[in-house]
């Protein structure tokens, strides 16, 4: 396969990852990535070891701590943030990516790359969706620039996919392959849902039940607690983005650093549904997030129960391994669908898939 030239919208988290393990596959070659501050983009391909370097511990965010959070407008300040002038983890002049030398300040980094897109197989998106509607308007700028390639995303909410289907006709027309959900869950874990489902002639459940641990813990990983905090019974979107940071470590002490998620919102039910496995509401996702051991507070497992062309009822299940890390799982998943995306790409395949619908390449 000929190489592809990718970029990273956000360099918290998800995003440094994503460009760290991508120097491990081949044939994929980071030549831009952005955060709310700043813009690096080389069309011969990024020094990935020295953004790396430069960005350690000083990663740009709004006044929301939101560490992957971008600007939604030309102006640079997102539609809803009104306290824009904090920064976490701030050490040194510069905040993130403009701490490197490959990267300049901007106020528009969004825009800065899609005015280099055409030059664009592939766009991560790896940017925490805390508005329902946040990644599918980030999807509609591209479509307003005429890109043709792939997004990609790792969004977790279920309603958003209904969001980026009603834009399906619009990416088919300028060209572009949308694949949502395809980090670990949704993405891996959905995929494996639909390989374990082939065993049945009818899925009575899925269940999905994930651990991570995060001994970093919220300092290091504020957008993802932030969203995952939503789904705590109590909290919706709108309470979880408005909680300050002072107000979620205060959360996070109340449960001794271990959040415990049942029957969340999460993508894979809808994905699943869409790919024809099952009905949404026949899927549960839950799980534990330690954030003061890196050790797993439990097996990371998919379950699917079903009725067999004979008449037995049967489960299928399938675990990671419980040495993989969140990174490992996330973006190495993510940018196997990329791969595959790309692929689907240049055939002319172009609309809305999700990671139940593509095998990701490797």
């Amino acid at each position: 396969m000929e190489s592809i030239d990718f970029a990273v919208l956000g360099t918290g988290g998800i995003g440094r990852r994503t460009l760290e393990v991508s120097q491990r596959k081949e044939g994929l070659n980071a030549v831009a990535a952005c955060d709310r501050h700043g813009v690096a983009i080389d069309h011969e391909g990024l020094d990935v070891d020295e953004l790396l370097e430069a960005t350690e511990g000083n990663i740009a965010g709004d006044g929301r701590g939101d560490t992957d959070s971008e600007p939604l407008t030309d102006g640079g300040v997102s539609s809803d943030d009104a306290t824009t002038s904090a920064n976490v983890k701030q050490h040194g002049e510069d905040a993130g990516v403009v701490a490197s030398e490959q990267a300049e300040p901007t106020d528009t980094p969004i825009d800065d790359v899609i005015a280099e897109s055409d030059q664009f197989d592939a766009v991560l998106i790896a940017l925490p969706n805390l508005e329902h509607d946040f990644i599918p308007r980030i999807a509609d700028r591209f479509a307003d620039a005429n890109y043709s390639g792939v997004l990609i995303d790792v969004l977790k909410r279920s309603r958003v996919i209904d969001m980026l289907d009603d834009r399906a006709d619009r990416f088919e027309e300028t060209g572009i392959t949308f694949v949502c959900g395809a980090g670990a869950t949704p993405g891996l874990l959905t995929g494996a849902a639909a390989l374990a489902a082939q065993s049945f002639v009818e899925v009575e459940s899925v269940d999905i039940w994930w651990g991570v641990g995060l001994k970093s813990g919220y300092e290091d990983n504020r957008g993802t607690v932030r969203e995952d905090i939503a789904h705590l019974d109590g909290y919706t979107v709108e309470t979880a983005r408005k909680l300050s940071e002072e107000e979620i470590e205060a959360i996070v002490d109340e449960h001794d650093g271990v959040l415990e998620f049942h029957d969340m919102e999460h993508a894979d039910d809808v994905l699943l549904e869409r790919a024809g496995i099952c009905d949404a509401e026949d899927v549960t996702v839950g799980g534990i997030l330690d954030l003061r051991n890196d050790e797993k507070p439990t097996t990371t497992t998919v379950t699917v129960t079903g009725t067999t062309f004979d008449g037995e009822t049967g489960t299928n299940t399938f675990e990671l391994d419980d040495d993989t890390s969140m990174a490992a799982n996330v973006n190495g998943p993510a940018l196997g669908y990329l791969q595959r995306a790309v692929e689907r790409n240049r055939s002319g395949d172009y609309g809305v898939y999700g990671p139940a619908e593509l095998m990701p390449g490797f």
